[in-house]
């Protein structure tokens, strides 16, 4: 069989993707790039609704995030020419909602100026070559603890937006009340997520949050305001952080794990998805440090127009599984979140209820990174489990990651074994221990 790629290949996406070197065709991409949209766009549903509770208006957050998963993914279509989408990561956008703003009590205003401080470092060791240090230096345990915790603390906030757990005053948590339709409706759209994701089906996120939107006009009393109109104003969310108040004492240790979360969150997912894609090579990611850049880009750019940090998302993996290989995938996604904006009436009526068993699936496969911990090794293990259960015990991804690292230090150091530690760890354990002395705990 001949082989040979049509002459109508040679034309401008030929010679911006190469697509005839990845191996792969126009048609192949753009289903490709359909795919992981279909997987991942749930998003612009779920994140106007987290951000909608620190108080933004869910409008303009909806519009920021079209945008941000539009220019952050053509930065990684047309720079990198990697097959990877990006939008504000799930895990940040809830540590941003409940705990930056809700519990430190901080305004959305700083905490956006907390993002973009974050995706400046972020740049900075990305262009400097700090990154491989840092990457390096971080014990695996403690990158596995961040996922797993972060996981942890999605779970707590899912169960409680659909009702499932209630506040008590005798065991601080109790089962809700499941005779409550919309609680009821939230458990039937996790059923539905788990049979639909076990069958492989694409968009089972996507199709459980439409179908329990759906069944909330009849059963929860949702009122329905429609399915297109013009795009909602972006100008309540453009421009208005606040970069002063990001750098108050409080809000130093917030940029310092929105760093270390987007770092690892990062860099795993790129790497994970383009050893899927063949993309590797001798191990290595040929343009990784250009992939990190559309990564830390999208960070600071989404904190201009108004949302948490942005990061690539390993749904991505479902686009390279139906063949997509370079760039071209990733412009097919940004076009698809462009068309978005004009859906915003459908994403505001979507209640959190219908979020929350999507939420609830993601923190299950969170959790399935426990596999990879050392357990015959205490030292490692501890930290590790320490980082991550104190995320949702304390409400707070800062203190789960806080005093883990110190834990992780005075182990190793109390054991004998302090020569096991990279230099980072000693830095950022002493950053979180100062912090613990100067304001008497942390957030």
């Amino acid at each position: 069989m001949d082989a040979t790629p049509p002459p109508a290949r040679s034309g401008f996406l030929e010679r911006t993707f190469r697509l005839s070197e990845h191996g792969t065709t126009i048609r192949t991409e753009v289903l490709a790039g359909l795919t992981t949209f279909l997987t991942m766009a749930y998003i612009v549903f779920i994140n106007p609704s987290i951000l909608a509770e620190a108080g933004m208006p869910k409008g303009a957050v909806f519009v920021a995030t079209c945008l941000v998963a539009a220019i952050g993914s053509g930065v990684m279509a047309f720079v990198a020419n990697y097959p990877i989408a990006l939008a504000p990561g799930m895990g940040l956008n809830a540590y941003f909602a409940y705990v930056v703003v809700l519990q430190m009590g901080y305004t959305w205003q700083a905490a956006l100026g907390a993002v973009f401080l974050s995706g400046i470092g972020f740049l900075i060791v990305t262009l400097t070559g700090l990154r491989r240090i840092i990457v390096e230096g971080i014990p695996r345990s403690m990158r596995i603890a961040l996922t797993v915790g972060i996981g942890l603390f999605l779970a707590i906030i899912a169960l409680k937006s659909a009702g499932v757990v209630a506040a008590s005053p005798a065991t601080f948590v109790t089962l809700g009340d499941l005779h409550k339709p919309s609680t009821v409706l939230a458990v039937i759209g996790f059923l539905m997520v788990a049979v639909l994701s076990a069958r492989r089906v694409k968009a089972a996120l996507l199709i459980s949050i439409l179908t329990i939107t759906m069944l909330s006009f009849a059963f929860a009393g949702n009122a329905f305001t429609g399915f297109v109109s013009m795009p909602p104003s972006l100008a309540p969310t453009l421009f208005a952080l606040d970069l002063p108040g990001a750098l108050s004492a409080g809000l130093v240790n917030v940029i310092l794990v929105l760093f270390l979360v987007e770092l690892f969150d990062a860099t795993g997912t790129l790497m994970g998805v383009a050893s899927r894609a063949g993309l590797l090579t001798e191990g290595k990611m040929p343009r990784l440090d250009r992939a990190l850049m559309a990564d830390s880009s999208a960070i600071f750019v989404g904190s201009l127009l108004g949302t948490s940090s942005t990061t690539a998302y390993l749904e991505s993996a479902a686009g390279v599984e139906e063949g997509g290989r370079t760039g071209l995938t990733a412009a097919t996604v940004a076009v698809l979140f462009l068309a978005c904006l004009f859906f915003a009436p459908l994403a505001g009526s979507v209640p959190p209820y219908a979020t929350a068993p999507a939420l609830f699936y993601v923190a299950c496969l969170m959790l399935r990174e426990l596999v990879h911990l050392d357990w015959d090794d205490i030292t490692e293990v501890v930290p590790a489990c320490v980082t991550a259960l104190l995320m949702p015990f304390t409400y707070s991804i800062a203190t789960g990651v806080s005093f883990g690292f110190i834990t992780y230090a005075v182990l190793k150091l109390m054991s004998g074994r302090a020569r096991d530690v990279k230099p980072v760890v000693w830095v950022i354990a002493a950053v979180f221990l100062f912090k613990f002395i100067e304001t008497g705990g942390a957030h």
